[in-house]
């Protein structure tokens, strides 16, 4: 049945219904239009600040608009995270996470945000191995047969460096006592830079870190590595041997960091981000970046990285619970 009023009194109505439908595709093509946050939940220093820094940089290059950093550290990541998840679903505000935020829901009960339900998954932006590493002014080993030697001939005297409670790094060093029958003390920090700065200065012994975060100060002698926890030997220290190839066979841990938005987010919001991300990270430059991180470049996207999220929370509360890990 035709509408029977006049066409000028539809009129009003016909442009706003036109306007609807154009509206999405118009404000992706024009996003950004404004500074976009990206909320890292780690002080500077630290893994997902040395990802987040390149890849913003590129998409501020490639969208001639400022990416801006926002670092949100406390907490174990929880905290930005937090912060991030109750910013307005705008497309303005991105949030850069990692493996950590996986863990939290089997560290931290009483979360005020659920890293499933409270956020749209964008994409991976890396996977790194965690790595042993040492301060050789405090450590004499070389190998990671000497290191447990040494351990072993120490009990309860050495410690361990954390980002924070709840963290890959803490629960790579619980895995990695558990796995070996040691016992190191665990020293938790309010990120993986400030941690990484006491383990150069010597107030720490030892650290479990994404390759990511270690590569630079490991090139510089700053630190040394033991072993590496992953299946292969990484291409950026072809001579660092595997945790499996030097006697602890089930050993392995990876960091890997990702971005979300708030929930709501528009999805051609999100589409466009995901966008300038694979532009930015598939550039030589970054993909150039990354094998010096230690990582190649990832193509894990949308509902894929929500279901591999998903997937390591199920995981990471099975090694919470086998290895007794709690907060200190």
């Amino acid at each position: 049945m035709s509408d029977p009023r006049p066409v000028f009194a539809r009129r009003p109505l016909l442009a706003a219904a036109a306007l609807a439908l154009a509206a999405p595709a118009a404000w992706a093509q024009g996003w950004p239009t404004k500074p976009v946050t990206i909320v890292v939940p780690f002080p500077a220093g630290g893994g997902t600040d040395a990802f987040a820094r390149p890849l913003t940089a590129a998409m501020t290059k490639n969208t001639g608009r400022q990416f801006i950093i926002d670092n949100k550290g406390g907490a174990g990541g929880t905290l930005g995270a937090s912060i991030a998840a109750k910013a307005a679903p705008d497309g303005y505000t991105i949030f850069m996470g990692a493996v950590h935020h996986a863990i939290a829901p089997s560290m931290y009960p009483r979360l005020d945000y659920d890293i499933v339900g409270d956020f749209v998954p964008v994409g991976l932006v890396s996977s790194v191995p965690q790595v042993i590493v040492v301060n050789p002014q405090k450590v004499a080993a070389n190998t990671l047969p000497q290191l447990l030697e040494h351990i072993r001939r120490n009990p309860g005297r050495l410690n361990y460096a954390s980002a924070g409670n709840g963290t890959s790094h803490h629960l790579a060093g619980e895995l990695f006592k558990l796995q070996t029958n040691t016992f190191i003390t665990h020293i938790p920090y309010r990120g993986a830079g400030p941690a990484l700065q006491d383990l150069i200065a010597g107030q720490v012994d030892m650290m479990f870190d994404g390759l990511g975060s270690s590569a630079g100060h490991l090139r510089g002698g700053r630190i040394k590595a033991i072993a590496v926890a992953a299946d292969k030997r990484t291409g950026s220290f072809p001579d660092l041997p595997t945790a499996a190839e030097a006697g602890v066979p089930t050993y392995k841990v990876a960091t890997w960091y990702g971005m979300w938005a708030p929930k709501g987010t528009p999805k051609d919001a999100v589409e466009r981000m995901q966008a300038e991300m694979r532009k930015a990270l598939e550039s030589d430059e970054l993909r150039a970046q990354w094998a010096q991180l230690g990582t190649e470049t990832p193509n894990l996207w949308g509902d894929a990285f929500g279901a591999f999220v998903a997937a390591e929370v199920k995981r990471w509360a099975e090694v919470v619970k086998s290895s007794g890990a709690k907060l200190d």
